[in-house]
Formats: structure tokens, C-alpha cells, sequence
């Protein structure tokens, strides 16, 4: 599924047009948003799964609730457990006005993490997913606005947001399919009606800055000789001219230091970081490695849904950034390696250039990785 065109409409014209620009209001199939994190996710979140905060956190009137009126204690093998969420106290608490809010729901709800996964695949920025579950006649919080840019849609219910931004002030009616996009900073607020509870899921986007690129490479820089970063000397300013010629020098080895510095291999560097840091996707692994070593010729293989693999060849070895980790493979099975990163749905006898042998070591080293899966 392209969850950016699911969210966005036109993902290019999100991308070259809207992103950090300007707000966005698309509608959306009810049925897919919901099957994403709809009400009965969220019922059973509550009420038959082990949460804790700050898994969940509730909040009332624009304040966060004191997690003592919603959590309890408990023990596993005689270890103490705290801030388990308690499901009797949470729904009461929701039946007085108090909104439940899923926090990093892409870490524990497989729909989610499949979502953000895509749409940092296509942004390129760390992304984040939390859900509101606000009941008839109330509101979470105050108008606010985040430090992030934010996909919002709703999936169960209906909710009155006020958007500002630079047209104006916008009344947003939330239904089941709503999707809204808003820059870092768009001030807004959203109530419920006096009859009808609201579920919306938010989506997090960490846009990575210029700034940010560029101190790093400037700290790294500094990092790289202690000399440049130590103390300054005692009674710095009796002689002022001294000190700033001191200073002058310093400048002149970043300045040195930040003109060596290669674009390319910052931006490779850059891409290595994101590509190997995101939420692994793993569903199915376990039986995936109990298969593994019974791999033969015939075992139908395919790529792991929303599995990806950014290649990289070098002279001796290839690399594959596979979201969550790098994995280095020799060289020579270049072609065989192609052929299972294109294929739809192949077995270990398809794989060219190597022999059987070969192609089931291969095979069996990819489903270990996550990157494929057994066909079932």
C-alpha cells in the first residue's frame, strides 16, 4: 500500500508542493483508515493488552492526568511491575470527559509500523504514530501547535478542529476518512461533539534540518582534535588582542576543516544512519527462522511486505541497508542478488549463477535477515 498517496492524495504533489508549506485537507476510504487503528484496536489496547505507561497517558480540560489514577501495580516471577495500565479505571475516567492517548504506537501495533515505516521510506524524515480516543463534549488540549509536522486521520467518530494558518482560520469538520496535513507550527484544536466520541490518529514527522546536518559535521570536526575544544585561558580578556588572535587561529582550522569536507560521503553517511535505524518489520519471523535450515530448491520465497534494500556496491563486497540494520554480501553474487531484490515471488532453484548449494545459503542467510519471508 502507498501510504503517502493514501494520506497525501498525489504524492508528488505533496512532496514538491505542500511538505513544509502549507496545510493539506484530503478525504480517504473509511474502511482503509480504520483497518489501520480503528475503535476496536483501541478497545482491545485497553482491555486485554498489558500496556504501560508511557505506552498511554490520559489528559482532561487541557491537563495531563496524574498516572496513578490509571495505572496499578503487579508482579511477574516475583519481579514488581508499575504503571501497568488499569482497564476498569482508564474507561471510567474516559466515561468523565478524559481523552486516551496511544503514544509511539508504530513500536507495538503492526498496522502502524507499516504505515510509518512506508512513509519514511518515501519522505526520507524519522516519523512517529499516537492515536486520541476523545469522548462526546470534551477536548484534550488548548490550542497548541507541535514542533513537527503532522498527518492526522480519523477513523472512528467525528471531532471540530480550528486549523490557523496563513489563510486564515479554518473550521475542519473530522469524519471517519478525514485525512489533514499541518507544518511544524500550525496553531490548532479540536473538540467533540455533545454526542459522538472521536478517534484520530496522528502521525509524527521529524523533519531532519539543515541545521542539524550542518552541526554535526561542524562538532565532528571539532571532535577530531582536542586541542580546538579545550578551555579557554584564565583571565582571558587581560589581554584581548592575544585572545582573539588565539580565537582567529581556531577559526582558520574549521574553516580548513569544513572545506576538506566531501558532500557525497556526508550525504552517503547521512543515508546510512536513517537507512539503519528505522523500526525493523518482522512479523512471521519466528516461524521464518524455525524454517530457515528446511529451506530446499522448491520453498516459494518473496520479499517481506514493506521490507526494504538500499544496494550499494563496492569493489569487494556489496551492502544492503535493510531499514533497521547493514548487511555486507561478497561481490561476486551481484547478479544472483539482483535477481531476489526484483523478484516477486521465487524459489531458491530460480536463482541464477550459483550453484544449489550456493543459491540455498543465500536464500536461508535473507529469511534469518527479515528481508524475506516464507510463502504460506
Amino acid at each position: 500500500m502507498d501510504h503517502l498517496a493514501l494520506l497525501a492524495g498525489d504524492p508528488e504533489t505533496f512532496v514538491q508542493e505542500v511538505w513544509g508549506r502549507r496545510t493539506l485537507f484530503h478525504d480517504a476510504d473509511p474502511a482503509t483508515l480504520a483497518g489501520i487503528f480503528g475503535i476496536d484496536h483501541a478497545d482491545a489496547l485497553i482491555t486485554t493488552h498489558a500496556l504501560r505507561t508511557p505506552q498511554v497517558r490520559l489528559a482532561q480540560d487541557g491537563q495531563v492526568v496524574d498516572q496513578a489514577r490509571y495505572t496499578r501495580k503487579a508482579t511477574i516471577a516475583g519481579q514488581p511491575m508499575t504503571g501497568l495500565l488499569d482497564a476498569r479505571k482508564t474507561l471510567a475516567l474516559f466515561d468523565g470527559g478524559a481523552t486516551i492517548i496511544f503514544q509511539g504506537l508504530q513500536r507495538y501495533h503492526e498496522p502502524l509500523r507499516q504505515l510509518v515505516r512506508d512513509l519514511e521510506r518515501q519522505i526520507g524524515h524519522p516519523c512517529q504514530a499516537n492515536a486520541y480516543l476523545t469522548p462526546p463534549g470534551s477536548q484534550g488540549f488548548a490550542l497548541h501547535s507541535d514542533t513537527h509536522d503532522v498527518f492526522t486521520f480519523q477513523t472512528y467518530g467525528s471531532k471540530e478542529w480550528e486549523v490557523h494558518d496563513a489563510d486564515g482560520v479554518h473550521a475542519i469538520h473530522m469524519r471517519p476518512g478525514t485525512c489533514m496535513y499541518l507544518p511544524t507550527g500550525t496553531p490548532h484544536m479540536a473538540r467533540t461533539g455533545a454526542g459522538e466520541a472521536s478517534l484520530h490518529v496522528t502521525v509524527g514527522i521529524n523533519q531532519v534540518t539543515w541545521r542539524d546536518a550542518l552541526r554535526d559535521i561542524v562538532n565532528r570536526a571539532l571532535d577530531a582534535d582536542d586541542t580546538q575544544v579545550g578551555h579557554m585561558p584564565a583571565a582571558r580578556f587581560a589581554d584581548p588582542e592575544a585572545l582573539a588572535a588565539e580565537l582567529q587561529g581556531r577559526l582558520a582550522y574549521l574553516a580548513t576543516h569544513l572545506h576538506a569536507v566531501d558532500a557525497t560521503t556526508e550525504v552517503d553517511r547521512l543515508q546510512t544512519a536513517f537507512e539503519t535505524q528505522r523500526q525493523p518489520l518482522l512479523a512471521g519471523g519466528l516461524r521464518d527462522v524455525l524454517d530457515a535450515p528446511d529451506l530446499d530448491d522448491a520453498t516459494e520465497l518473496r520479499r517481506r511486505p514493506g521490507g526494504q534494500a538500499v544496494r550499494r556496491d563496492h569493489d569487494d563486497e556489496i551492502e544492503l541497508l535493510l531499514g533497521d540494520r547493514r548487511l555486507t554480501l561478497p561481490a561476486r553474487i551481484a547478479d544472483a542478488l539482483a535477481f531476489v531484490l526484483d523478484a516477486d515471488t521465487f524459489t531458491p532453484a530460480d536463482v541464477p549463477v550459483l550453484d544449489a548449494a550456493g543459491s540455498l545459503v543465500l536464500c536461508r542467510r535473507l529469511v534469518r535477515e527479515g528481508l524475506l519471508e516464507v510463502v504460506r
